[in-house]
């Protein structure tokens, strides 16, 4: 099999559990956001494996499927920042993939990647929703916290076991090979 396939059918099983993860949620949240069986580590897989350029595109692809399964549109702006940047923010976690604990490392930065879009959106789009007593980026960066650090903690302490740690790098000899 040549190295681009490789790539692109392991980014496509990236995609698909990503995909398939977000649609199980552990909670959600009443105005937006949830956090989801770990569909955010899956998404950072491509990156994780094959750098930064895969990751992005995987993201930027994996947001797009995400829109078409269930759309929130209120400006084609709105629309590009949260599933397009938001989402291509994942192939971050790739600047990482070489260094000691850069699992950890990587997801951690596509999360506060995937953190500033949702806290841009929301601070632009919907800051009319922020609690009262609160400005709207105040609200946004609270509210997107809150979710996207919440499913973060979770993966961190799941990608940190060493079993899964050794897992993960094996799977990652198999899909360089």
């Amino acid at each position: 099999m040549s190295k681009s396939i490789k790539v692109l059918v392991f980014s496509a099983m990236c995609i698909a559990l990503a995909s398939v993860t977000s649609m199980i949620k552990v909670f959600e949240f009443p105005t937006g956001g949830s956090i989801t069986l770990a569909s955010t580590f899956f998404a950072t897989l491509p990156g994780f494996f094959f750098g930064p350029a895969v990751g992005i595109a995987a993201g930027f692809a994996h947001g797009i499927l995400q829109f078409f399964l269930g759309p929130y549109i209120l400006t084609p702006v709105q629309v590009f920042i949260d599933y397009g940047l938001a989402f291509a923010a994942f192939g971050l976690s790739g600047f990482f993939a070489g260094q000691k604990f850069g699992y950890q490392k990587g997801y951690i930065a596509a999360c506060i990647g995937r953190w500033f879009f949702a806290f841009l959106s929301g601070w632009i789009f919907f800051g009319e929703y922020a609690w009262e007593g609160w400005n709207a980026a105040a609200y946004s960066a609270v509210y997107n916290i809150i979710y996207i650090a919440g499913e973060a903690v979770i993966v961190l302490i799941f990608i940190s076991i060493p079993v899964v740690s050794n897992a993960l790098n094996r799977v990652k000899t198999m899909a360089l090979q």
